[in-house]
């Protein structure tokens, strides 16, 4: 009895000094170096894993600057702060980068705009997209409201109030969740700093938009043709602003008929 527990004591022993053998020559085998640049860079950005920079992950990112890939301010999150944090361990100097934020074109809410019948249904835009007649709200341009892009912001920086999404400057990343997802387009970036922009993508002419939406744009030009700097170019029944040719001058936003300029 005594003999046999013994043996057996033997044999697992045994076992696992073999064991730990082999894994011994395996991790001889397979060890890879780690590059003390990038674990440095992987330390400095923010480890949020949103994927705004473009690559898998803040691990994927720090690869690529390590390898020169990628700039040094390759993360949005992260902003200024950290790009000066990983020019240092590049060595490299850092470029100045301007701080976006998201902005929804759209302001057309439940009071100003209306609605072709009561949606039931999953609150997903990209479904709602898919619904008769591309979704409940009349204009075919507009927030229909389901919230996708909510639930893919890891910064809590959007929220549907109303009817429609709105992004709070504050808290935005520039990530570019928002704008990947949204199943019309609606989102895209602006400058922190922009005083100006248009609320509003719809391209139908303006005799339409009056019928659905008080604060629609109606292509009517005329902040086009009063804007000092020529920012302003109405395309498509549509106006937009160039952002780096506006002054702040807020002279589109008195002028609009329709409050389709949102002074931000």
């Amino acid at each position: 009895m005594i003999s046999g527990i013994i043996i057996a004591t033997i044999v697992v022993a045994g076992v696992g000094v073999a064991i730990g053998f082999i894994l011994g020559i395996a991790d001889l085998k397979l060890h890879v170096d780690i590059d003390e640049k990038e674990a440095a860079i992987l330390e400095a950005l923010p480890g949020n894993n949103c994927g705004g920079c473009g690559y898998p992950g803040c691990s994927g990112c720090a690869t690529a600057i390590a390898q020169g890939e990628a700039a040094v301010n390759q993360c949005p999150v992260g902003g200024a702060p950290v790009a000066q944090a990983i020019s240092a361990i590049m060595g490299v100097k850092a470029e100045k980068t301007k701080r976006m934020v998201a902005f929804v074109h759209c302001s057309g809410d439940c009071e100003q705009a209306t609605q072709k019948y009561e949606y039931k249904g999953a609150d997903d835009c990209r479904f709602q997209a898919q619904a008769p007649g591309g979704g409940s709200k009349t204009c075919g341009y507009g927030c229909l409201g389901g919230g996708s892009c909510v639930s893919v912001c890891k910064f809590d920086a959007i929220h549907v109030v109303n009817g429609v999404a709105v992004v709070d400057m504050e808290k935005c990343k520039a990530c570019g969740k928002c704008v990947d997802i949204c199943p019309r387009h609606l989102i895209d970036f602006i400058p922190y700093d922009a005083r100006e922009a248009v609320a509003c993508k719809s391209q139908d002419m303006g005799k339409y938009v009056n019928k659905y939406c008080k604060v629609g744009c109606i292509g009517c030009h005329m902040c086009e043709r009063d804007c000092p700097t020529g920012a302003i170019v109405v395309e498509n029944n549509v106006a937009s602003i160039d952002q780096d040719k506006c002054i702040h001058c807020d002279t589109c936003v008195s002028k609009c008929p329709k409050k389709a300029i949102a002074a931000i």
